[in-house]
């Protein structure tokens, strides 16, 4: 497998600058420099006046080294916000066009890749965020995913790419990753090999993703990314850019089945083609051991590595305080062998940690979520991204407050997932309620609204996406999860036990703020 070292993007980034000044000078329209900045991971704000830019980490995965260098860039370009993404990536927001460059380049030299994060390309390779780590695991999937992103990084100036590619792994039915419902998706098996899913995704249209290969040996996985490529070129509709996702390719082909065998074919063309795929990776330990000390709490998991820990932090909303990111990046320097490992609902993990590092790592995160309600995911929303319909982050404050208020007991309601516009950046479509910025009409005017979604599930097996129940006045939704959340908490029983139990329950809540 031929490396591309991130230094070798520099070569790009003179042309980054000159077309960002010039859109910022008013010289470039918005819509040309759109089209332009997501080769390079950054867009245009909402407002057109500053501009996001997206830090690919492959599998989830922040070494103190890359960590350190964001918080760097914060304090150096005083960053206001930091948003973590269902892609695993970090992105900075509300950057001025000299910061934009500088930090561009800045993070090549830490590894760390912007290119490619927007746009028709490959997006960041996702990884189950514990993986190596958790005892339920089949087995470590993150050497896998990391050089899956590695190899994808070639396709970044390839020809006939989907709108966007997101490849992902798993290491158990958990599916945190969504890998059976991702354009390329690898499950791994207990018997330390992969099933492979394909042509799936959120968002419109959203489909379950094609079984094209089962016991796959993890050496052989980039002859399967090489031949989801050649598929795409062959059935792909490039030419139409809403069917631009290699999910519509299972209509192209017939149906699942047709997909298979055309998915199929192509692979045995690469497999046929004589060039070498084949991975030789070493397997990877932990080698830091626990000291003796302990710790113990909600948000802390024993890792399988005996006497080490990890920390669960969910800052609201996906956006950590960016002094409270700086102070526990300073934090985990002192700390051998501790990283970060970012999650797709926008959970953060720092791992690797003994007991007493542990114990220190939960009061410096103290100020993030205190329930599962407080995990739930959400999308950059409306008021900063162009495409973005409604303000997610502002319905998801105004929800954690509602709630807080009633004082609801914990798991009364669950993790929801809310997106902006149908492009399921927040995941609304897999979460038990999920919630999707839309409009609806009051006295011939239209009001922001966020239409209701009940019953998504991405547990492998239990796939399920959810099904839309109507459309609710965006200030009326924080009263219904407060009531919703009662009814349960009256039973005596948590939300999922009451949505068990009562599987009309939500609809019949809903029914009277829907229009």
């Amino acid at each position: 497998m031929t490396r591309i070292d991130p230094q070798s993007w520099k070569a790009d980034l003179p042309a980054f600058r000159e077309k960002t000044m010039a859109f910022y000078d008013g010289q470039v329209d918005k819509a040309a420099y759109k089209g332009f900045s997501g080769l390079y991971g950054s867009y245009a704000q909402r407002g057109g006046k500053a501009g996001m830019l997206r830090l690919r980490m492959p599998g989830g995965r922040v070494t103190r080294d890359k960590l350190a260098f964001v918080a760097r860039m914060i304090r150096t370009w005083q960053v206001p916000r930091v948003h973590f993404t269902t892609c695993q990536t970090i992105q900075l927001h509300d950057l001025g066009p000299e910061a934009l460059c500088a930090i561009m380049e800045e993070a090549l030299d830490h590894g760390i890749v912007t290119m490619g994060g927007g746009g028709d390309f490959p997006r960041n390779v996702m990884c189950s965020p514990l993986s190596g780590l958790e005892e339920e695991e089949y087995f470590d999937t993150l050497p896998w995913a990391e050089a899956a992103g590695e190899y994808l990084m070639g396709f970044i100036k390839a020809e006939k790419m989907p709108r966007k590619l997101k490849v992902c792994f798993s290491n158990s039915p958990a599916n945190l990753t969504h890998a059976t419902y991702r354009d390329l998706g690898f499950a791994a098996r207990p018997d330390g090999t992969f099933d492979v899913y394909s042509a799936g995704g959120l968002g419109n249209n959203p489909r379950m993703g094609v079984l094209v290969a089962q016991a796959v040996p993890p050496e052989k996985i980039l002859y399967y990314i090489k031949a989801m490529w050649l598929t795409f070129r062959a059935y792909g509709n490039y030419e139409n850019r809403g069917r631009a996702r290699t999910r519509y390719m299972q209509e192209a082909c017939g149906g699942p089945e047709g997909y298979a065998r055309a998915y199929g074919e192509k692979l045995e063309e690469v497999l046929a083609g004589g060039e070498d795929l084949d991975l030789h990776l070493q397997p990877r330990a932990v080698t830091k051991t626990g000291d003796g000390t302990c710790a113990a709490g909600s948000r802390v998991i024993p890792q399988k590595q005996p006497g080490l820990y990890a920390v669960a932090w969910h800052p609201i909303g996906g956006q950590p305080g960016v002094e409270e990111l700086c102070r526990i990046s300073d934090l985990l320097a002192g700390m051998e062998g501790a990283e970060l490992r970012l999650a797709p609902d926008e959970t953060a993990y720092l791992v690797n940690l003994t007991g007493r590092e542990a114990v220190q790592v939960l009061d410096a995160t103290r100020a993030g979520a205190r329930t599962v309600f407080e995990t739930s995911v959400c999308c950059i929303g409306g008021a900063t991204c162009q495409v973005g319909l409604r303000d997610s982050q502002a319905l998801l404050q105004a929800c954690v407050q509602a709630v807080r208020q009633a004082g609801l007991p914990d798991g009364a309601l669950p993790q929801i997932h809310i997106s902006g516009c149908p492009s399921s950046c927040g995941t609304h479509q897999t979460g038990a309620l999920g919630f999707r910025g839309a409009s609806r009409m009051v006295d011939g005017k239209p009001q922001s609204a966020f239409t209701l979604y009940v019953g998504g599930a991405q547990t492998q097996g239990q796939e399920a996406m959810g099904r839309e129940v109507g459309v609710l006045l965006e200030a009326d939704i924080p009263a219904f999860l407060v009531e919703l959340g009662r009814a349960a908490a009256d039973s005596g029983k948590n939300f999922s036990a009451w949505y068990r139990d009562n599987p009309q329950g939500v609809d019949r809540l809903a029914a009277p703020y829907l229009g």
